[in-house]
């Protein structure tokens, strides 16, 4: 290819490059705006947009304001109507962009009074349960004795507790018996029959010594004798397990004790926890109205619809993006470069030998060498070429 050529189309490519490098630039970021558009859209349809209800409890309020704009103030503006303008120029702003900044509800006067009444009663409720402690200690005091009487008894096993019982009763029984016997031995000796001995008896089956021989008045009071002690050793027996339950009765008593104690400083609160229970209800239905436009806000939010808006808007950036980014001029450009014939006959067109072909009697490279050789005779032909070219 010509050297004229070669330079032409490059030129050619190079400009063509840079126009649709523009126009794809220019198209990039009409893209992105739209993109932002659809995302604020979206968005915006997505806010959450609380309601402001009123019921016969009380009234919600909710307060929107958007990020770095302030309200309009009168004192800024020369007139009311600019004032006025302003205004509503903010509130549609609030609409379209506004956040929520705050919320408050407002307690009917009514409730208010009642809710009144309600402390005023829990704070005496309060004070009467601080004294509770103080009131019922006694039955602290009871719970502490009984523990101690029960772990005194608790102290000695039933075994033990029989024995104390059987040597108690027999340092009872002694005295009686003591004068029983002098008596019978007297009225034996006057009688004679003092050195009478009957009623003897063998080895018992378990190896014991068996009875001894005695005067029928002296076997009768033993026998007597030891049929009181097994009594004794029975009821000791009982008396030892009774000792032990009654131990723990005390225990079980005192722990009871101190169970009523605690369950009545707790039940003191009580009072002040109705009173304070009261006041909080009627506190919840002043909040009604709050909760009301809250769940209706977030009912109005619509997060479906808004994705839809935000898939269409981006659907839609994209499909434009192809058609901002064309630019004819530039492919038509960029397509004549990479035209061979095209490129000849410019090069002909701008060549001082025409068509002839480069190489044909050595003409174009004399001429070029020419050219180069004198920069005033290259500058000659060219004006030449160009005042033939217009012409033409």
């Amino acid at each position: 290819m010509p050297i004229t050529a070669a330079l032409i189309g490059g030129g050619s490519a190079i400009l063509g490059g840079l126009l649709g490098g523009s126009s794809a630039r220019s198209a990039a970021r009409t893209q992105a705006g739209a993109q932002t558009e659809a995302a604020r859209i979206a968005a915006n349809e997505a806010r959450f947009r609380p309601v402001g209800i009123t019921t016969r409890f009380g009234g919600s309020q909710f307060t929107t304001g958007v990020p770095g704009v302030n309200a309009p103030v009168a004192t800024d503006f020369a007139t009311p109507e600019e004032f006025q303008a302003a205004q509503a120029a903010y509130q549609t702003l609030l609409q379209n962009e506004g956040r929520v900044t705050g919320a408050s509800y407002t307690l009917d006067p009514a409730l208010r009074a009642y809710q009144d009444r309600f402390l005023g009663l829990a704070g005496g409720a309060l004070t009467d349960a601080e004294g509770a402690r103080q009131r019922f200690s006694p039955l602290g005091t009871a719970s502490e004795g009984l523990f101690s009487l029960g772990q005194k008894y608790l102290a000695e096993s039933p075994e033990q507790a029989a024995e104390k019982y059987i040597l108690g009763r027999q340092n009872l029984l002694a005295p009686s018996r003591e004068r029983q016997l002098a008596g019978l031995r007297t009225n034996l000796f006057n009688t004679g029959r003092q050195g009478l001995s009957v009623g003897g008896t063998g080895m018992r089956p378990g190896g014991g010594a068996g009875l001894g021989a005695s005067n029928p008045e002296l076997e009768a009071y033993y026998n007597a004798i030891a049929q009181q002690d097994a009594q004794l050793a029975s009821e000791g027996m009982q008396g030892g397990m009774d000792q032990t339950r009654f131990g723990s009765g005390l225990f079980a008593t005192g722990g009871n004790l101190a169970t009523q104690m605690y369950g009545l400083q707790s039940a003191a609160l009580n009072p002040y926890q109705a009173y304070l229970s009261g006041a909080t209800n009627l506190e919840a239905l002043g909040q009604q109205p709050l909760d009301l436009g809250s769940a209706l806000g977030g009912r109005i939010a619509n997060p479906q619809g808004a994705n839809a808006l935000f898939q269409g808007g981006m659907s839609a950036a994209q499909s434009n993006f192809a058609a901002n980014a064309y630019n004819p001029f530039a492919t038509a450009l960029v397509g004549a470069s990479q035209n061979p014939a095209l490129m000849r006959a410019a090069s002909n067109a701008f060549s001082p030998y025409g068509s002839t072909p480069q190489g044909a009697y050595g003409q174009q490279d004399q001429y070029l060498a020419g050219a180069f050789a004198n920069p005033q005779t290259q500058q000659a032909r060219m004006l030449a070429n160009e005042n033939s070219f217009f012409r033409d």
